[in-house]
C-alpha cells in the first residue's frame, strides 16, 4: 500500500484544515488507518484512528472534539477535518495503514505497517 498524504497548510488559531491520505492498491478497506503527527523536537504522537468499514474511530484526548477521521472504501481515501486548530497542533501530519480487519481503530505506531509521506501543518497565533 502506498499512501500520499495531503491538505496542509498555515492556518490562523481557531481556523480549519482537512487533510486527506490516498491509497493504491485494491485492498484497502482490509486496513485499519490513522493519523499521528510530530512536532518539532518531539515523538511521533497518535492523532485519531479508524476501523476498516469505517464504523469505529478513536481521537487522542488533545483532539477530541475538534478533530474528525473518515475514510470512503469506494475512494481508497481517509480524510480529517480539523477545527479549531491550536498552536499545539503544529507538525507533520502522517497517515497510516495498518493491515487487518479489527473492529477496534489502532491506536499505536507499532500497529501501522504503512507510512505517507507527511504533509505539515501550521498553526499561527
Amino acid at each position: 500500500v502506498q499512501l500520499q498524504a495531503s491538505g496542509g497548510g498555515l492556518v490562523q488559531v481557531g481556523g480549519s484544515l482537512r487533510l486527506s491520505c490516498a491509497a493504491s492498491g485494491r485492498t484497502f478497506n482490509r486496513y485499519g488507518m490513522g493519523w499521528f503527527r510530530q512536532a518539532p523536537g518531539k515523538e511521533r504522537e497518535f492523532v485519531a484512528a479508524i476501523n476498516w468499514s469505517g464504523a469505529s474511530t478513536k481521537y487522542a484526548d488533545s483532539v477530541k472534539g475538534r478533530f474528525t477521521i473518515s475514510r470512503d472504501n469506494a475512494k481508497n481515501t481517509v480524510s480529517l477535518r480539523m477545527n479549531s486548530l491550536e498552536p499545539e497542533d503544529t507538525g507533520v501530519y502522517y497517515c497510516a495503514a495498518g493491515s487487518g480487519t479489527y473492529s477496534n481503530p489502532l491506536r499505536t505506531i507499532h500497529e501501522y505497517d504503512y507510512w505517507g509521506q507527511g504533509t505539515q501543518v501550521t498553526v499561527s497565533s
